[in-house]
């Protein structure tokens, strides 16, 4: 409870300095390249930059009109509900200039100067420059008007309020356009761009505190909110270490949703379907090049396994459930048949500290997204209507320990408070 307190008091704070002071509200940089590109060439660039940010995801609910906006983003304070970003000039933006469009995504306010919550992630948009994001503004006002009037978000006192978020944004956003590194290569700059912009990877592969900030671009995993999935660290040994990755492999997954040494499934489906299988195969490999190089954090797993009589059991059942239901596409020896069936064998999927997506994929299914370069994606069948708690438990103990792999095993309980999440 004091920490709440304190919590509040902090952005009170925060709030009333951000009133006196102000913040930064500039309309940025003119453009340059985009000024001379031909309006369809500024508007195929936009398109494809939209892709890159995965923006109808957010802003166009199941079977309704593109970019019409209307979908619930789930937060741990509340529904925020997408805007319509369509050319309609009552209800979009068609009545917004590009220096209002900028404003959106560089200082993350809206035309009318109300802060946006940071649901849209303009903390990660704010690298964007300012031709990208005229290139962007062009394509969104030749998208269909479709008038569709925005809804109130459903947030919770007292994140509702405005002089609580400006203190949010004293405390945790600074507006920033992306600066190269003149250290780096041509690659390895478009690759962090991407990732740290457009791709807004942050918004999921960061830890967040209590009151919903990232801990910057360190990618170094954490819980999605309300989703219950776990975007693993890219950095790190002892989760996803893409460093120890071929490039290529990365480039793989990343473009198609399948490799030799994984496949994405949950919420990075979706945005290896929506987004990232449309981008250019040099700006994969730039973020392949940016991932990969990543600094590493060395962490390998260290944990000691029980070998008593009744944690032996426990393995043991999870081996002949495994041998039951799973060995014949997976293989005895968790080889798999990648990309089909990956790999179980020193998967890191199964062996980080969070055990959450092995035990929703045995639960729930795992389906590798349809991609151009993985048109029939092969799935795996959830087990959730055949296995019991504890049983779903035996076998993902069992993962964690078989073929070298070394992770503490889970209970039921830990089975049981993912088993009722929804899927979507």
């Amino acid at each position: 409870m004091k920490k709440i307190i304190y919590t509040v008091i902090a952005l009170l704070a925060a709030g009333l300095l951000f009133v006196l002071f102000g913040g930064a509200d500039d309309t940025g940089p003119a453009p340059t390249v985009t000024a001379k590109l031909a309006p369809a060439e500024k508007v195929a660039r936009g398109a494809y930059l939209a892709k890159a940010g995965d923006c109808m995801a957010c802003h166009t609910v199941r079977g309704g009109a593109q970019y019409a906006g209307g979908r619930a983003l789930q937060t741990p304070f509340g529904n925020v509900i997408s805007p319509n970003i369509t050319s309609d000039k009552a209800t979009g933006i068609g009545s917004w200039s590009s220096d209002d469009f900028w404003r959106a995504l560089h200082n993350g306010k809206s035309r009318d100067g109300r802060l946006l919550y940071p649901a849209f992630p303009y903390t990660n948009y704010t690298r964007i420059t300012r031709d990208d994001a005229d290139a962007l503004y062009a394509y969104f006002q030749s998208v269909p008007a479709v008038s569709q009037a925005n809804q109130a978000h459903t947030l919770r006192f007292p994140y509702n309020q405005q002089f609580m978020l400006a203190g949010w944004r004293a405390l945790y956003f600074k507006p920033a356009v992306f600066r190269e590194d003149t250290k780096q290569s041509v690659d390895w700059n478009r690759g962090a761009y991407l990732v740290q912009g457009l791709g807004h990877c942050s918004a999921c592969h960061s830890a967040r505190n209590t009151l919903g900030a990232t801990d910057g671009e360190g990618l170094s995993g954490g819980m999605i909110p309300v989703l219950g999935w776990y975007a693993p660290s890219l950095n790190s040994g002892a989760e996803a270490g893409l460093g120890e990755w071929m490039q290529p492999h990365i480039a793989q997954l990343l473009k198609t949703g399948v490799s030799p040494r994984a496949t994405v499934f949950g919420p990075m489906a979706e945005v290896v379907q929506q987004s990232l299988q449309y981008l250019s195969d040099s700006d994969i490999n730039a973020m392949a090049v940016y991932l990969k190089a990543l600094p590493g954090d060395g962490k390998k797993s260290e944990f000691e396994r029980d070998k008593s009589v009744e944690a032996v059991a426990y393995l043991s059942a999870g081996a002949k459930l495994y041998e039951k239901h799973c060995a014949d596409c997976h293989g005895a020896g968790g080889g798999g048949l990648p990309p089909g069936y990956p790999p179980l064998a020193g998967n890191r999927a199964l062996t980080m500290e969070q055990a959450v997506n092995p035990i929703r994929i045995v639960l729930n299914g795992g389906f590798a997204p349809g991609t151009e370069g993985n048109p029939r994606p092969y799935g795996m069948p959830p087990f959730g209507h055949v296995l019991n708690d504890t049983e779903v438990a035996q076998v993902v103990s069992y993962l964690r320990s078989a073929w070298g792999n070394n992770a503490p095993p889970v209970n039921g309980n830990d089975v049981n408070r993912y088993r009722a999440i929804p899927l979507d």
